[in-house]
């Protein structure tokens, strides 16, 4: 029993690991429209912390958004699970409301002892991606960013939006490869959160294969955060929700009826 223990922990946790990849990858990859619907949004820096649940077992995540004052941003991300980790770091700068992708770093630790890189030059027209020890050249087209900084694009985007509840095109380089996605707007609903009920869009990640399912949430009064996300894949769902935050030094709180 001993020694088949770190496998499950492993296994749970390339799963819990997983889902974690919604904070980063369902998210917009792009500002390609950059909307005049409202004015100008701006990243302000925050802290949060996430609760990732599997097969009973739950590990926190916790994620911050740092700033110069410049324009330029430091993204974090990081969790563990008995002898499963990983840590992220973004580097990045805001240009209006476009996000100019910088390099991405994933660690793995424990028994998933993986790292991967994306490295941005500007004006080149390839991007250099580290894969299971190997560097590739991809293709770069304008608004293709990494896994985290997406993720903050993807918020500017919805803030600049007078309605941005449409359907968003996703793009990342990652891997091997650069990858589209869509996300697909479901709806406006109440979550139950350990902060209190707050109001959140709902958006759905659409997949090729039919057995996978990924939904994530986001609270327009808390500057479109991250609030929820599940993943399901095998039957088995993964769930992520948001535990404690604040955001430009100030506590979030759940303000039942705001939208």
């Amino acid at each position: 029993m001993a020694r088949r223990f770190p496998r499950a922990a492993s296994r749970i946790g390339r799963k819990m690991l997983y889902a974690t990849m919604l904070l980063t990858t369902a998210s917009i990859s792009s500002a390609e429209e950059a909307s005049a619907d409202a004015p100008a949004a701006v990243l302000q820096p925050y802290k949060a912390e996430y609760t990732t649940t599997a097969r009973g077992m739950t590990v926190t995540l916790e994620r911050e958004l740092k700033t110069d004052g410049e324009g330029g941003y430091t993204l974090t991300n990081g969790g563990k699970l008995l002898v499963v980790g990983f840590h992220e770091v973004a580097v990045f700068r805001v240009d209006d409301t476009q996000v100019k992708p910088g390099s991405y770093i994933y660690q793995g630790t424990g028994l998933i002892n993986r790292r991967r890189e994306v490295h941005f030059t500007p004006g080149a027209d390839t991007v250099r991606s580290l894969y299971k020890e190997e560097w590739y050249e991809l293709p770069f087209t304008e608004g293709t960013l990494d896994r985290m900084s997406q993720q903050e694009q993807l918020r500017l985007h919805l803030m600049s939006k007078e309605n941005p509840r449409e359907n968003i095109s996703v793009r990342i380089a990652d891997g091997k490869r650069v990858k589209d996605y869509e996300l697909v707007y479901v709806g406006d609903e109440t979550l139950d959160t350990p902060l209190g009920p707050v109001n959140a869009l709902h958006f759905e990640r659409l997949h090729e294969d039919p057995d996978r399912e990924s939904d994530i949430w986001f609270a327009p009064q808390w500057d479109y955060l991250m609030v929820k996300t599940v993943h399901i894949e095998d039957g088995k769902p993964v769930e992520v929700l948001l535990s404690d935050a604040d955001i430009g030094g100030n506590p979030v709180v759940a303000a039942s009826g705001s939208q």
